[in-house]
């Protein structure tokens, strides 16, 4: 993916530390936190401030590069996955893992008294199951 085009076809200026940020942001699966984009985007470029990271992450939502997500209280964390899909939470180690729209199902719109309801999504919290080791038998990885 060549994110400087990317960021033009979004209509935002490249600059190196947009630039920066795009890579890293557009580059992973996690679902990072402002901080942790700060912090894995100064090994590339050390003089970027915290204030650069905040600001091109807002303007990256704003133009619809990035979603912004408050999956629990007081936690903002960044998707680039601007599709629309569900969220797991994986509540031993706090991962966000991406969950396909069509594999849950949501009767209707929600009807909330008082809103028109735009958009939603499920946020699923979990515990990852651990296979079962059975003397003799195949896992998944093995076929």
């Amino acid at each position: 993916m060549n994110v400087i085009e990317e960021l033009r076809k979004k209509g935002i200026q490249p600059s190196a530390q947009r630039v920066a940020v795009a890579e890293y942001v557009l580059g992973t699966h996690e679902h990072p936190s402002a901080d942790t984009v700060w912090n894995r985007v100064r090994g590339a470029l050390p003089v970027i401030s915290r204030a650069t990271v905040y600001n091109t992450l807002h303007l990256f939502v704003e133009k619809g590069l990035l979603r912004q997500l408050s999956l629990s209280e007081g936690s903002v964390v960044y998707d680039a996955n601007t599709d629309r899909h569900h969220h797991v939470i994986d509540e031993e180690t706090g991962e966000i893992e991406d969950v396909p729209w069509d594999s849950v199902k949501v009767h209707g719109t929600p009807r909330v008294p008082g809103f028109e309801i735009s958009d939603y999504q499920v946020v699923m919290r979990g515990k990852r199951r651990r296979r079962r080791e059975i003397p003799g038998s195949r896992t998944p990885d093995s076929y």
